[in-house]
């Protein structure tokens, strides 16, 4: 979980009405720290005016100072159109002193409405923000946040820019100086332009997303950590602007080390959610004192905010491989990890009804043993249930030739040619029963939850006749799916799980009578917008009670690419409608071939678990048609959860 915390005097910088200049707007602030003076450089935009044979609201620098980081005084215009190539805006400052000299990176505008060949980055300096000595157009190109690095690397003055950010897919970039004026110098950025591909920072991002320089790097002794802007969905869909960051190579600032894969910031605040522009935030400026990592950034282009992290939670957030997942970055956390001989049952041809598909197994850990019931299918598409047991979690000692559980009732009957019968079971026991909760589909109707019942010493005993009549628990004409009963009795209820799309539901019954009485209750885990499990949530199997609450293993599927995904959350042990923690990151994904060739690829779904010497096995079905297991040391998943 990423642990950005914003301050509570945000905005830290609001426009001012009684000044003209900077009356609708006072954002993206770059801040620079210098003695005991915190000195900041913002774009401020004035009121509608005519200004060079057009209305608009004119862009330019403002200057204020401070300190403490959050309050700010003397504010004043700083850097304004005087250009050509400046004529119509100076916008999104960021500040670097270099030896004695503050260099100011602008966007200047010379074409209104603005167009990419009026975008460029220009240049200011000053020594002591009284007076600027020096103005320059720097790129030719379209280009934007631009940002000098705050000491020279391998002896050249090194800068980071944002090419073709009106032109995108926009690219930071990488170009290296030996004095300040080649940053200036036309023929050198011609040459430069020329082998563009070659200067890419390989930040990692969908072709769906636009990524920008926020901040001037800052130094740690792991590498430069660069914030930038994120925009998801940039291109098609519902953009989400978030702020992100980068560890980069401290010798090579080209070699990114790691990235943040959750967002350290989304706009969640009024004041992140309304404004001139709604729903934007971005990055600008950055620093690191005293062990927190602060981030400026401007709000709906309207104010200045400002938040921070500890250092080493950000570096936390920075170290890890990263890869596109979702259509956004993504972490690859090895929570759980697979049986090498996975899979451990497979559809057997020979065998008419598991020819085709052996899947989504449930569990129960009796006499030494993990029993498995799975799904089962052949060529005639009903689901039916098969046995198998292994002494040790993974290898499997038997498997019985013929189904131990099968359409039995008119509500999971096959009613028309094609998919039917019984499916993802979920066993528990309390007491000297074992409670089946399955999916019962008739090919017609919605699907809905069955329960049935065997005595233990019967099911040891291989008695399949001995399971009872069963019954629907769940309401007609309703699509519910993924349910259970936990093992033991809370404050003398029994705990049901089930799914209502999208979430996962939680109700407590007094008995199992179910007599045209439905299970209900209230959904306690559901999606979550900007993450892997974005379009819906279902139980994996049944909790497992632990001294640390009840731990649930649930599937996700993502908007984003619909791959189902393995995650994690702990509940309470006496109120387990109260969630205690989730994780952020899925605990297992897609990634072996035998969860992407099958039925459904890209899947792994969960239907059992076994905790043996203090190790968790985690029983799924593979790309809908395949059994694999996964464990992890119990206590490895529980720290994790517990610390947050």
């Amino acid at each position: 979980m990423v642990r950005t915390k914003r301050s509570h005097h945000n905005p830290v910088l609001l426009p001012n009405p009684k000044n003209s200049w900077e009356a609708e707007a006072a954002f993206n602030g770059s801040v620079i720290r210098d003695g005991g003076a915190y000195h900041m450089l913002y774009r401020a935009v004035s009121i509608d005016q005519l200004y060079n044979g057009v209305r608009l609201n004119l862009s330019s620098v403002g200057y204020c100072v401070g300190g403490d980081g959050v309050h700010y005084k003397k504010r004043r215009p700083f850097i304004i159109p005087e250009y050509e190539w400046e004529r119509f805006g100076c916008e999104d400052p960021r500040v670097t002193k270099l030896d004695d000299t503050y260099y100011i990176f602008y966007t200047a505008i010379s074409m209104w409405p603005p167009s990419a060949p009026g975008i460029k980055v220009a240049v200011a300096t000053t020594k002591d923000f009284q007076t600027i000595d020096q103005k320059h157009l720097v790129t030719p190109f379209n280009a934007k946040a631009m940002v000098m690095f705050p000491e020279r690397v391998g002896g050249k003055i090194a800068c980071l820019v944002t090419a073709h950010t009106d032109q995108p897919p926009s690219k930071i970039c990488l170009a290296l100086f030996d004095e300040p004026a080649q940053m200036w110098d036309e023929n050198y950025w011609q040459q430069w332009y020329a082998h563009l591909d070659s200067h890419v920072v390989p930040i990692t991002k969908s072709d769906n997303d636009q990524i920008e320089v926020g901040a001037v790097p800052v130094k740690t002794r792991d590498g430069w950590v660069l914030i930038f802007g994120y925009i998801q969905n940039y291109f098609k869909g519902e953009r989400l602007f978030r702020i992100d960051g980068a560890l980069l190579d401290l010798e090579d600032p080209k070699k990114v080390i790691g990235q943040t894969v959750d967002p350290l910031l989304v706009p969640e605040e009024e004041y992140e959610i309304y404004g001139q522009v709604p729903d934007v935030i971005f990055p600008s400026s950055a620093m690191l004192e005293e062990g927190q990592f602060y981030i400026y950034y401007g709000a709906c282009d309207t104010t200045v905010c400002r938040a921070s992290i500890t250092l080493n939670d950000l570096m936390e957030e920075l170290k890890h491989i990263t890869s596109i997942v979702s259509g956004v970055p993504h972490k690859h956390y090895m929570m759980l990890d697979r049986y090498e001989n996975n899979p451990i049952i497979s559809p057997i041809k020979e065998h008419r009804w598991e020819s085709r598909y052996a899947f989504n197994p449930g569990t129960v850990y009796l006499d030494g043993k993990v029993h498995i019931l799975y799904r089962a299918m052949g060529e005639d598409d009903t689901s039916v249930f098969g046995y198998a047991s292994s002494c040790d979690g993974t290898h499997i000692d038997e498997r019985l030739p013929e189904p131990v559980y099968v359409p039995r009732e008119q509500f999971e009957k096959k009613h028309k040619p094609g998919f039917s019968g019984c499916e993802d079971p979920r066993l528990t026991v309390i007491g000297d029963t074992l409670y089946m909760y399955y999916t019962a589909y008739d090919g017609i109707n919605p699907p809905r939850i069955a329960m049935t019942t065997i005595g233990i010493h019967d099911f040891l005993a291989k008695r399949w006749s001995a399971w009872s009549r069963p019954k629907l628990v769940s309401a007609p004409g309703v699509d519910n799916k993924d349910s259970c009963v936990i093992s033991e009795r809370i404050n003398g209820s029994y705990v049901i799980f089930h799914r209502l799309p999208p979430c996962i539901w939680i109700d407590f019954v007094s008995d199992f009578d179910f007599n045209n009485v439905w299970i209900g209750g209230r959904p306690i885990i559901g999606p979550r917008t900007h993450s892997w499990d974005s379009l819906k949530v279902g139980l994996g199997g049944p909790p497992d009670k632990t001294d640390d609450g009840w731990l649930l293993i649930y599937h996700g599927v993502s908007r984003y690419d619909v791959k189902y995904r393995l995650g994690a959350a702990l509940l309470d042990l006496n109120n387990p409608s109260h969630v205690i923690a989730r994780l952020n990151h899925p605990i297992l994904e897609p990634d072996a071939w035998y969860e992407n060739k099958g039925y459904r690829e890209g899947t792994v779904f969960a239907c059992g678990s076994a905790i043996i010497e203090g190790q968790l096995f985690v029983y799924y079905g593979g790309a809908d048609q395949y059994v694999g297991v996964a464990s992890t040391p119990l206590k490895k998943i529980l720290d994790a959860l517990k610390s947050g």
